[in-house]
């Protein structure tokens, strides 16, 4: 069996990129451990049912709109629509979004247009650029982000899952040239080399899972090329420049939250291990226009996380989600 498989392409193409080619000293190796462990399982399970699509393609791609829609080849049947809005509840739960496949919507938990449409006034331009998207989930920046013109999008996620959700795009694409142009591996962001790389690096919804957030943002400084540029998109809470938030248990039932500072807390740990002119270009409270249960995510979801007597507090009592998004350059460390 080719472990490498659904990464052959990948690996072919960044050992002719002289910016990425140093990742082959351990990628491989990394891909291999995924294969054999469970989150490697489950995205064999999943990715094996691509077979019903009959090697169907869709018709053209819409990434610059809010629903990514993969549209309808004109030999599409009704019964294979219906066999299409089967497979996609296999797949569940479907946490970013929304999509649209051959005109059956695939809606997900996230209205994750919301977000991007904050922040892509603010940041530079991706034209051209090479791209990181840390914690992609099934990958729907990603498809955004190429939607604007990124030379290529690299993502990383270790679910097997939202694997098997961007494997199910992509395997849509007829166009070999623009999936040469987006990759998602099977990774952390601890797994990777500090490569000095890449001209944007998206980090969103991660800093505040990470227990040293301090060695993430360092993480993120190391992927960068000298002057690239960070999007930087996590939890805050309101509070001066000593406040941070740290969850004696579970935040808004998440057990997995480690770091909630202020924004101007995260302005001195962005400095610091960094990224001196760092800037908030957003503040919003989350709701659930934003996050919410939908067919195809029938668990809990936002409204479930909120004290029901008063949904300014989590059902912990800690303030209700807040999120940032921040954009910084790649500068010069600061110790001091």
């Amino acid at each position: 069996m080719n472990l490498f498989a659904p990464w052959d392409d990948f690996l072919a193409g960044i050992a002719k990129d002289e910016r990425l080619a140093p990742w082959l000293r351990t990628l491989p190796g990394q891909l291999e451990k995924f294969q054999e462990s469970g989150e490697g399982k489950i995205f064999r399970n999943l990715t094996r049912r691509l077979r019903r699509f009959n090697g169907k393609k869709a018709a053209g791609i819409a990434l610059t709109d809010r629903v990514v829609s993969f549209q309808a080849p004109e030999d599409v049947s009704p019964g294979e629509c219906a066999g299409i809005k089967k497979l996609l509840q296999e797949f569940m739960p479907w946490r970013k979004g929304p999509y649209s496949i051959f005109g059956v919507p695939v809606s997900s938990e996230w209205e994750s247009w919301m977000k991007w449409e904050r922040l892509l006034p603010h940041i530079t331009p991706l034209r051209d650029r090479l791209v990181l998207d840390v914690g992609a989930g099934n990958g729907y920046h990603m498809w955004r982000m190429l939607g604007e013109q990124a030379s290529k999008v690299v993502g990383i996620d270790p679910s097997g899952l939202f694997l098997a959700q961007f494997a199910v795009f992509k395997s849509l694409a007829a166009d070999e040239n623009l999936k040469s142009r987006i990759h998602l591996l099977p990774l952390i962001m601890e797994d990777l080399p500090p490569l000095n790389a890449f001209d944007t690096v998206f980090s969103m919804g991660v800093l505040d899972h990470r227990p040293s957030p301090a060695d993430h943002l360092t993480q993120l400084w190391n992927a960068l090329r000298p002057g690239g540029e960070l999007v930087l998109e996590t939890l805050v809470t309101e509070g001066d420049s000593r406040t941070v938030l740290l969850p004696a248990g579970r935040y808004a039932k998440m057990a997995n939250v480690w770091f909630i500072p202020s924004p101007d807390f995260l302005k001195i740990l962005l400095r610091r291990t960094g990224f001196p002119d760092a800037v908030m270009v957003s503040l919003e409270k989350t709701t659930p226009a934003e996050q919410h249960r939908t067919e195809l995510m029938t668990f809990e979801s936002l409204e479930d996380y909120l004290d029901p007597q008063d949904p300014s507090k989590t059902v912990e009592g800690y303030p209700a989600p807040m999120r940032a998004v921040f954009i910084a350059k790649k500068g010069i460390k600061n110790e001091d």
